[in-house]
C-alpha cells in the first residue's frame, strides 16, 4: 500500500518506469541465475510484474480521453483474462511462456478467448504506447492527432479489419492537444524536461522489452494473429 500511494504522486508515465524496471531487474537475475542452461524453450516472461506494465499503460491510455476508449476496454478485458489464468495455477504460470506454450500444444491458441490471444493484443497495445510515446519525447509539441495516428497505423492497423479501423478514424477526432495531453500526464513536480526525460526513459525500457516479447511470440507461431 505505501509503495501504491508512493506512486500516485508521481506521474502515470513514472510509474510505469518502476513497473518495468521491476520486470528488467526479476529476467535479469533469473537470467543471471540460468545463465549455463539458457535454451531457446527457456524464454521467461514474469507474470505479475508483466500485468503490473499493463495496468501502468493503462493509465496513460486514459490521458488520451475518449478516443481510445474501446483499446482501453480490450486492455483491461485482457489484462483480467490473463489474471485469472495466473490465479488458476500461480506456481506454474510464474512463467507467462509457460501459460503460452499451453494453450499452442493444446491446439487452443487461437481458439475463442484465449491467453493467447489476449497476450498477443496487450503487446501490440503496449507497441502502440512505445510508438507514440517516441514520437511524444522527440517532439513533445507536436500533433497529437497525426502521433496517435501514426502509432496506431504502425502498431495496430495491420490487425485491425475495416471495422475497427474505421471506428479508429472516427474516434481520433476526439483526441486532446497536445499541450492539454502533456498536462494530464505531469505530476506536481514535473515540468515539460521532466516529462520528456521520463517519456525518453521509459521507452528505453519498453522497446526491447517488447521486441523480446516479439521474439518469443514469433517462436510460438502467435505473432501474426489478427482480429476477427
Amino acid at each position: 500500500m505505501k509503495r501504491r500511494r508512493e506512486m500516485e504522486k508521481g506521474s502515470e508515465i513514472r510509474s510505469a518506469i518502476e513497473e518495468l524496471s521491476m520486470v528488467v531487474k526479476v529476467k535479469t537475475g533469473e537470467d543471471h541465475d540460468a545463465a549455463v542452461h539458457v535454451q531457446h524453450d527457456t524464454a521467461h516472461i514474469p507474470t505479475r510484474p508483466f500485468l503490473s506494465v499493463c495496468n501502468s499503460i493503462l493509465q496513460v491510455l486514459d490521458k488520451i480521453g475518449p478516443t481510445m476508449a474501446v483499446l482501453r476496454q480490450d486492455v483491461h478485458q485482457n489484462i483480467q483474462r490473463l489474471e485469472m489464468a495466473h490465479e488458476s495455477n500461480p506456481s506454474k504460470y510464474s512463467n507467462f511462456v509457460e501459460m503460452l506454450k499451453k494453450e499452442v500444444n493444446e491446439g487452443n491458441a487461437r481458439k475463442g478467448a484465449s491467453c493467447c490471444k489476449a497476450f498477443v493484443w496487450l503487446t501490440r497495445s503496449m507497441d502502440f504506447m512505445a510508438a507514440l510515446l517516441q514520437r511524444l519525447a522527440k517532439d513533445p509539441r507536436q500533433s497529437m492527432e497525426q502521433a496517435v495516428e501514426e502509432s496506431y497505423s504502425i502498431a495496430l492497423k495491420p490487425w485491425h479489419g475495416w471495422i475497427s479501423s474505421a471506428a479508429f478514424k472516427v474516434a481520433l477526432k476526439l483526441v486532446p492537444d497536445d499541450k492539454t495531453f502533456i498536462t494530464l500526464l505531469l505530476a506536481k513536480d514535473e515540468n515539460l524536461d521532466t516529462i520528456q526525460e521520463e517519456m525518453q526513459a521509459l521507452t528505453s525500457l519498453l522497446v526491447p522489452f517488447l521486441e523480446e516479447i516479439h521474439s518469443i511470440l514469433g517462436s510460438l507461431g502467435l505473432d501474426r494473429l489478427k482480429a476477427t
